[in-house]
């Protein structure tokens, strides 16, 4: 029964974080274990469970007596998140620029290329939200990769659970309106790929604390007051069983995926 329990625990959690990231589920979005429960098709301890993990991610809040909610994030936990995804990522760059091999080196370079080639298809399709989930799926991946080859897995380690990428996705998912210049990830591959640890260390702090202004001023706070009464979420379920048997969008994280990487790693998800 426990291992059954995890199983459906985990379902739930894959299915509520993937609607969030989405953006299915929007920051303030009610969330009834209830409606959850029969949307998915289990009870409700599996749901409990699953929402608890997220909330222990920053994805999900609760309030005593009033419900759980998809996490409105405020100014203050945007520039939390930049502080330490800046502390993480740069160290990461830094040992990269000193241990990667040769090959990892050119690897990093190949899917920057290909990720400014998404991010540039992106701000021509923006309203394509299958095809926006794809490619912050590529940029979790690329990130993670660079984190792997520094060859520091507790550093690695840190950047999956403290859910940096993750919540940077999130951040841009709510607050960024700008395209990223051509070549952003490009210019970042050249000075990773340097040897030159400083300037890795330099690329790495400019890219990340990039957007930051426009993220903060875009995210809005909720006060206590503006939580809302429980409703289903039947619609965003529906909408991803949609989009799964439209052959139109295919996952990521498929066999048909945008971009292959060679990680079987899937970012942000328990270890």
């Amino acid at each position: 029964m426990p291992d059954q329990l995890d199983s459906l625990a985990d379902r739930a959690y894959e299915a509520v974080r993937e609607d969030i990231l989405r953006g299915r589920l929007a920051p303030g979005t009610p969330l009834s274990r209830r409606r959850l429960a029969e949307d998915l098709g289990m009870s409700i301890v599996p749901i409990a469970e699953a929402l608890q993990r997220l909330e222990n991610d920053r994805l999900v809040e609760s309030r005593p007596r009033v419900g759980t909610r998809v996490r409105v994030h405020t100014n203050e936990d945007v520039r939390e998140l930049y502080e330490l995804r800046e502390a993480l990522e740069t160290q990461s760059a830094r040992l990269f620029s000193q241990r990667a091999t040769p090959a990892q080196r050119g690897e990093i370079r190949r899917l920057a290329e290909q990720l400014d080639v998404l991010f540039s298809r992106l701000a021509a399709n923006a309203d394509d939200a299958e095809f926006r989930y794809a490619v912050h799926t590529h940029h979790v991946q690329f990130h993670m990769r660079v984190a792997e080859h520094a060859r520091s897995p507790m550093l690695t380690r840190m950047i999956e659970r403290q859910h940096v990428l993750i919540l940077n996705w999130l951040f841009d998912l709510t607050g960024r309106r700008t395209p990223l210049p051509p070549g952003f990830h490009a210019r970042l591959a050249d000075a990773l790929t340097s040897r030159e640890v400083e300037r890795a260390d330099a690329a790495m702090r400019a890219h990340v604390r990039y957007g930051l202004a426009e993220v903060s001023g875009q995210i809005q706070t909720m006060s206590s007051s503006e939580w809302r009464v429980p409703t289903s979420s039947a619609a965003a379920l529906s909408a991803r069983s949609t989009s799964r048997s439209d052959p139109r969008h295919p996952s990521p994280r498929g066999p048909t995926s945008l971009v292959q990487y060679p990680s079987s790693r899937t970012p942000g998800r328990r270890t």
